[in-house]
């Protein structure tokens, strides 16, 4: 996934997140509706997210300095875990909070249809939001199946950014089902319950993040088909010179989504001269580095039996 993508669907992402919060809370005001109130909470905690994100991904731009030898991309996933944990305890907080305090002391919602019309406009600019993210997950997915993707995902801007407009859809649709019932069935606590089962929800989202950008930060290998393509490109440069006996301890690490660290370790035959290993090296260097361009750190070390 480019770049580029990514920025896209986080920009487009912000711009509708910051525009249903202030409805959302215009609507809670007028209503007094606690699971509205949660959803306008949500909408803000999202759209912090995504300026956070921006702000993450434009500080992993940075290149290498003295200090940082390898460059500033893990930032990236530091603003990701920082994410996850205001999800958590901005989001999922609040919102049960905000459930529980309207189960304890509940009231009717005043001017119901505020809210009907305030939801329905967010689902609009929500789906809009999540036809951007899901279009470009899409792409980079591939035919991987969706959860094995996200699993897999090196890059926490692009899926945090689906995962947090998924749980805004249903957290809209949890909202509207509480009001509805609340307000057309009688059962004042329905809409303290959706405010609950939205905190609840966005708890999940934010444990999911946690865990799989923690990976990330601790480091996290390339795909498994870019390191078996090194070593094809390497086996087959052993086939075409009969310099190099083998190759192993292949080891990479992901510092940013296109940005891989990758070191192995390759036996010369003894009778190979240094200028020869330094001229294959050389050539596989730049035979890896095309291949798979997010290959930005290579070292190979050429070593005799």
């Amino acid at each position: 996934m480019a770049a580029g993508g990514s920025t896209r669907v986080v920009i487009a992402a912000l711009a509708c997140n910051g525009l249903i919060a202030v409805s959302k809370f215009v609507a809670a005001a007028i209503t007094g509706s606690a699971a509205m109130l949660s959803e306008a909470v949500h909408s803000v905690a999202d759209t912090t997210n995504q300026g956070l994100l921006l702000l993450g991904m434009r500080r992993a731009r940075r290149p290498a300095d003295a200090r940082h030898p390898f460059g500033y991309s893990k930032e990236l996933y530091f603003w990701s875990f920082v994410v996850a944990i205001l999800l958590f305890s901005m989001g999922a907080g609040v919102s049960i909070y905000e459930g529980v305090q309207k189960l304890l002391h509940p009231h009717p919602i005043e001017h119901a249809i505020v809210n009907y019309v305030v939801l329905g406009v967010a689902i609009a600019f929500e789906l809009v939001s999540t036809y951007v993210a899901l279009r470009e997950f899409n792409v980079q997915r591939g035919e991987m199946a969706p959860l094995a993707a996200l699993r897999s995902s090196k890059d926490p801007a692009l899926f945090t950014v689906v995962l947090e407009d998924l749980a805004a859809l249903v957290g809209l649709v949890l909202a509207l089902a509480g009001n509805m019932a609340a307000d057309l069935l009688g059962w004042l606590p329905a809409d303290a319950v959706a405010s609950i089962a939205i905190g609840c929800l966005l708890a999940g989202v934010a444990a999911f993040m946690s865990l799989e950008t923690k990976s990330l930060l601790i480091g996290e290998a390339a795909s498994a088909e870019v390191v078996e393509g090194v070593r094809k490109l390497i086996e087959a440069e052993v086939a075409a010179s009969g310099a190099i006996k083998r190759v192993h301890a292949i080891r990479t690490m992901h510092l940013g989504p296109q940005d891989v660290l990758l070191t192995a370790r390759i036996d010369f035959d003894d009778a190979v001269s240094a200028a020869r290993v330094e001229d294959v090296v050389g050539d596989l260097e730049r035979a890896i580095k095309a291949r798979f361009p997010e290959i930005r750190r290579l070292f190979l070390a050429a070593k005799g039996d």
